[in-house]
Formats: C-alpha cells, sequence, structure tokens
C-alpha cells in the first residue's frame, strides 16, 4: 500500500454514494475537491462534521469545491444516518458519502492505520486540485473532529499560491498580506505586485494580497 503524498495523482476510483456511482476523477471534473473519511457512522464527532458540511456547502461551491466524503458502512446506513444528521443538526445534508464496505477506496487511500484501529478510517482530509494532484493531506484521530473554518483557509492559500507568486504566512486570513517567493527578484516583484512591497529583509519581503482590487 502507497502512501500518497502531496503532489501525487489522487488515485481515481469508482464507488456506490448516496447519490448514485461516482467515478471520482469524472465527477470532480474542472473543480477542486475535498475527501474526507469518517470512522462510522452514527457516530457522534462523525454527525456533528457532516452537518457542519452541510452548512459550508455555499462557502465550498465560492471557491469551486466538491465535497464527498466516505464511510465503511453501507449505503442503507448511510441514508439512515443522513436522517439523524438533518434533524440533530438543523440542515440538510447536500452531498455524496461513500459507502466503502469493501474497505477499497479507503486502502487505495491509506485511509486505515492498524495501530489505531484495523477496521475503521482515520479522519483523513484530502484537498486534490482541478489536476488531480494532492495539494493537503492531513490526519486527525478519530476523537478529534475536525475544524472546517482551517480547511477553507486553507484552500483559500493553496488556490492564491497556485497562480500567484506569493506564500502565505503564519496564521494567514484570505486578506491579510503576503510574502513573496524567495525565487522572485526585486525588478520581477516591481512588475508583479503593482500594490508594491516591503522588503524587511532580502529573504522576507510583504506584500498586499495580490488577486484583491
Amino acid at each position: 500500500m502507497a502512501t500518497i503524498r502531496l503532489g501525487d495523482e489522487a488515485p481515481n476510483f469508482s464507488a456506490q454514494t448516496t447519490e448514485g456511482e461516482i467515478n471520482f476523477h469524472e465527477w470532480l471534473g474542472d473543480s477542486w475537491g475535498v475527501l474526507f473519511s469518517h470512522p462510522a457512522d452514527y457516530t457522534p464527532v462523525c454527525t456533528t462534521e457532516l452537518g457542519a458540511t452541510s452548512k459550508y456547502k455555499k462557502e465550498f461551491e465560492k471557491r469551486n469545491v466538491k465535497v464527498l466524503a466516505l464511510s465503511v458502512d453501507g449505503l442503507e446506513s448511510h441514508r439512515g444516518w443522513i436522517v439523524d444528521i438533518n434533524e440533530t443538526q438543523n440542515t440538510t445534508v447536500n452531498f455524496p458519502i461513500i459507502a466503502d464496505e469493501d474497505r477499497k477506496v479507503s486502502t487505495l487511500y491509506d485511509m486505515i492505520h492498524p495501530n489505531a484501529d484495523s477496521k475503521l478510517t482515520v479522519r483523513s482530509v484530502f484537498v486534490i486540485g482541478p489536476d488531480k494532484k494532492v495539494k493537503l493531506t492531513i490526519t486527525y484521530p478519530a476523537s478529534t473532529g475536525r475544524n472546517f473554518d482551517e480547511l477553507l483557509r486553507v484552500i483559500d492559500s493553496l488556490q492564491l499560491t497556485a497562480y500567484s507568486k506569493v506564500a502565505t504566512p503564519v496564521n494567514w486570513q484570505y486578506g491579510e498580506d503576503c510574502v513573496i517567493l524567495p525565487a522572485v527578484s526585486n525588478d520581477e516583484a516591481n512588475e508583479l505586485f503593482s500594490k508594491g512591497f516591503e522588503e524587511i529583509r532580502p529573504y522576507l519581503r510583504i506584500t498586499p494580497q495580490p488577486n484583491l482590487n
């Protein structure tokens, strides 16, 4: 079983979901994607996470991101669980959940960590670009719910830095200053960044977020 690293192509697969059968790469199309796993249906932390994901749907859509969840339980279990999620989280689940009973996708994405649990998936997160390359991986233990504001923050950074010659500093939030890549000369920086930049050190140059008016 290969470990999936940043920059690797996200393995393609076909799977049954609560919204029908999908081919992962075809389903993604030209969108960004978030694939994230849940240890099991009818578990408390997962119920809150899937409720939150539904409420964040518009934020994901604004960023051209499709969301796909996975659990090792079957479709009927998923459908029953969705009723509970909708009722307890005051939402409507509006994205597909993979039924991975044969552990095919879990194994492909190394989501089962035997020293944590031999049967259930850990809380894996993969952010995948339109080029089908893996841009981010985060792994949480089963006991810790994910921070979806952080996922959106990272996606904002990934999308900005994919098209601009900047990186985002510690605790960066959308709209805040960025740092210019060291490979960019000052002459090039003057051409690229119309709002100017501050050189604190030759390797540390600050500029306003370039894709904002």
